[in-house]
């Protein structure tokens, strides 16, 4: 796996799809080839990561073990769980309601707890103040249930955990696996004036049409919520982009297409593919209704790692899960690192 981001990536995120879904597992796996390699690496978390038992669920969860070298960002009351000896190189102004974030090397190994800063500007701030400090690539490794660090501001590079935490069928994690995928890598806008004016539009926080000549209407709502219909009266014949600066809902969606047909001639414009909240099914009838969507900064996904095994006491058959959940993601690699094979 450390090839994937050898020499390529400075910044990668772990995100996983829920809770329990293997991403410390693929995290400490990088951690183990890249200390093979003598490949310093920088570590922080969205959240709280390292404990031996998962404070919500209260069930046994792998521990990050780093080796001397490693450059970590935690918190102070985490720092004092953690048995590794760690050199404090920096204090940093944020603030967490665990204490405040250090940035620290590894002068002696052994097992950390790792709790990062809770802004997405924080967490670049701090990756960007190791990289400087000597480690050649940072894994920021992600929150439950949030997507947000795989946005391509924030990493260079993703990697996604999937597993049987899913569902007890093997077919919805399949499903709900590809959706994530599909979502997280839709395309970029090529035109590039469009995705200039796009960007300052979403950066203004506002939502508006782009037509054929380039113009722009502002629509005069806060949010794309349950204002599809609203939306929808601002298509003409010559409208070609709806510009979203927020999330992508169901709702939004159907409204538009239950109002007008003009939505056939337009491609919706949002930031990146972590701001999808649509369901597989609801999605792939969209699409099928000619829904389009493009991104402005689109998330470079690089592979997936898959756990068979769910902390409620079901797996599936390692071999078979993971063979059929390369067949249908066939672009990326698809890796059960437990089992020692992609």
């Amino acid at each position: 796996m450390l090839e994937l981001i050898k020499d390529k990536y400075t910044t990668i995120s772990i995100v996983g799809m829920a809770k329990n879904s293997g991403k410390t597992v693929t995290l400490n796996h990088l951690i183990s080839e890249a200390m093979e390699s003598e490949f310093p690496l920088g570590i922080t978390s969205i959240g709280r990561d390292g404990e031996s038992l998962d404070i919500v669920t209260e069930t046994e969860k792998p521990t990050i073990f780093v080796e001397e070298g490693t450059f970590i960002a935690t918190s102070t009351k985490m720092l004092e769980l953690s048995d590794a000896n760690i050199e404090i190189l920096k204090v940093t102004e944020y603030r967490t309601p665990i204490g405040e974030i250090i940035i620290g090397r590894v002068k002696d190994g052994g097992y950390v707890q790792i709790a990062g800063p809770q802004l997405l500007s924080e967490i670049k701030e701090v990756a960007d103040t190791m990289l400087k400090l000597g480690a050649r690539a940072v894994i920021i490794d992600g929150a439950l249930d949030r997507l947000s660090q795989a946005a391509p501001t924030i990493s260079e590079a993703t990697i996604l955990a999937t597993g049987a935490v899913l569902s007890r069928d093997m077919n919805k994690v399949i499903e709900e696996t590809l959706h994530t995928v599909n979502t997280l890598s839709l395309p970029a806008i090529e035109d590039e004036e469009i995705s200039i004016i796009a960007r300052e539009i979403i950066e203004n926080n506002e939502i508006a049409v782009i037509d054929e000549e380039n113009k722009v209407e502002i629509i005069p709502i806060k949010t794309a919520l349950n204002a599809g219909c609203i939306i929808a009266e601002h298509l003409k014949d010559s409208s070609r982009y709806l510009v979203l600066p927020g999330s992508l809902v169901k709702s939004t969606l159907e409204d538009l297409i239950q109002t007008t047909r003009k939505y056939k001639n337009i491609e919706i414009i949002i930031k990146d593919g972590t701001k999808v909240f649509v369901e597989s099914k609801d999605w792939l009838r969209f699409m099928r209704l000619g829904i389009k969507v493009k991104v402005l900064d689109k998330i470079n996904l690089i592979a997936v790692t898959i756990n068979p095994y769910s902390p409620s006491g079901y797996y599936f058959q390692p071999k078979e899960f993971l063979s059929k959940m390369k067949s249908f993601i066939g672009h990326i690699p698809v890796m059960d690192l437990m089992l020692g094979c992609e």
